[in-house]
């Protein structure tokens, strides 16, 4: 984690003390529910939550130092709790492995991370919606493979973007589902030390549940998933970043990152207005999907269980999380303040000297007779003309000069099929789709 790219209600999931906490109420609940069953006495489930409630901190520096000897996590956390509970201590943890706690509770800090990254893209959602209907209508060019091809809105590009964050969305609520799975089951899963309801009891407790099968650990299978979705959110952060990027660039400057009072460019242009978010934000959706494969690597583990996991885990559970909350957090940000230019728009449709029309001739022409290849080589020959003038050109003029096009087009006819707004006759069926019926 680097404290540059992290916000605190994130990184706090991943702090040793809500690690520890969240170990503390699994052991608890397990006693509770050992103590229903008559395994353990109820004073024992009871001096544990009295003494939780009146202990003001977790001593993450004495848990270390136990572990230092230990070198058992949980042991040592287990050993700081008996030292400072008492004699009831030994009551915890009564058929349980390590497992059951350390899964267990990495389900609980995955669905927590979930619930802010959910709330994250609530918020880039809501910023991307206001941005598309303000500039529902604002004419620009689209492009393909970098060329200019037809007019779009650039509503319509944000309503791209919002399309594929709900679908993120949607992907995200369904990992956190599958994530949230608790597994108090004992040595290799068999439940032969521990009753299956002290999981049931303790997957209530926490609002998760249970595992079906555990072996000794919760399937990574689920963990894989849960990672890849994450990658695939940063790769959509990272579409949006690059097209606006691609609009920021000088010869384009459609849009822009707003440039605060004061901000600087470069240590040795003054003129520059970089896109230095977007650009971060490529960059940190390639380390949000770097831990995609090994979540993936990690589902083939040996037998019932093995920890090569462990340690993959301990990385990529708070990175990835941490880093997508700060890069959707910074996306809707972005988003929010982005600097658009309807004027530099237009002027950028009308660079090519109305080759953005093109289409439409064609299919006016066959429509009017000619066999789609003739059509084709009437509008070509003179949009070639215009490209290769650099827009100084007009194809209306070309084509209303071309004996063969004026044949089947009169001049009027013409003159309409260079209508703007005929590209945008859609925009409201299409926004109708994406952000349902105003």
């Amino acid at each position: 984690m680097v404290p540059r790219y992290a916000r605190p209600d994130m990184t706090a999931i991943w702090s040793a003390e809500n690690r520890y906490r969240i170990w503390f109420e699994i052991e608890a609940h397990a006693t509770d529910a050992l103590a229903e069953l008559g395994t353990v006495p109820r004073s024992a489930a009871r001096v544990l939550w009295d003494w939780w409630a009146t202990n003001p901190a977790i001593d993450v520096a004495a848990i270390d130092a136990i572990e230092a000897v230990t070198k058992h996590d949980v042991i040592a956390f287990l050993t700081w709790v008996a030292e400072n509970v008492g004699e009831e201590a030994r009551f915890m943890h009564q058929g349980m492995t390590s497992s059951d706690v350390l899964d267990t509770c990495l389900a609980v800090q995955l669905t927590q991370a979930a619930d802010i990254l959910l709330a994250d893209l609530d918020a880039l959602l809501a910023a991307i919606r206001r941005r598309a209907y303000e500039h529902k209508l604002t004419p620009t060019i689209g492009r393909s493979h970098g060329i200019h091809a037809e007019p779009v809105t650039f509503g319509l590009k944000l309503a791209e973007a919002y399309a594929e964050f709900s679908r993120c969305k949607t992907r995200l609520i369904a990992a956190r589902a599958e994530i949230a799975t608790c597994a108090i089951s004992g040595a290799v899963g068999t439940f032969a030390n521990i009753d299956p309801r002290v999981e049931a009891h303790v997957a209530a407790k926490l609002g998760l549940a249970i595992e079906p099968v555990s072996t000794q650990v919760i399937p990574r299978d689920r963990h894989a998933m849960f990672f890849a979705t994450l990658g695939v959110i940063a790769s959509s952060i990272e579409r949006l970043a690059v097209e606006i990027r691609h609009l920021q660039r000088t010869e384009v400057l459609e849009a822009e990152e707003y440039f605060s009072p004061g901000q600087k460019g470069s240590s040795a242009m003054p003129h520059k207005r970089n896109p230095v978010l977007t650009e971060n934000l490529t960059g940190l959706a390639r380390m949000v999907r770097s831990a995609a494969i090994p979540a993936m690597e990690s589902v083939a583990l040996w037998h019932e269980r093995d920890i090569s996991h462990s340690s993959v885990e301990r990385f990529i559970g708070p990175d990835a999380t941490i880093t997508l909350d700060f890069a959707l957090a910074r996306l809707t940000g972005v988003v929010d303040k982005l600097l658009v230019y309807p004027a530099r728009m237009q002027k950028n449709l009308d660079r090519m000297g109305g080759l953005v029309h093109s289409q439409r001739v064609l299919l006016a022409l066959t429509q009017a007779g000619a066999s789609r290849e003739d059509s084709y080589a009437l509008v070509q020959r003179n949009a070639m003309k215009v490209w290769e003038s650099d827009g100084e050109l007009s194809l209306l003029d070309l084509l209303k000069a071309d004996p063969d096009v004026t044949a089947r087009l009169s001049a009027d006819q013409l003159t309409d099929l260079f209508d703007l707004g005929y590209h945008m006759k859609q925009v409201d069926t299409i926004f109708a789709r994406v952000f349902g019926e105003e």
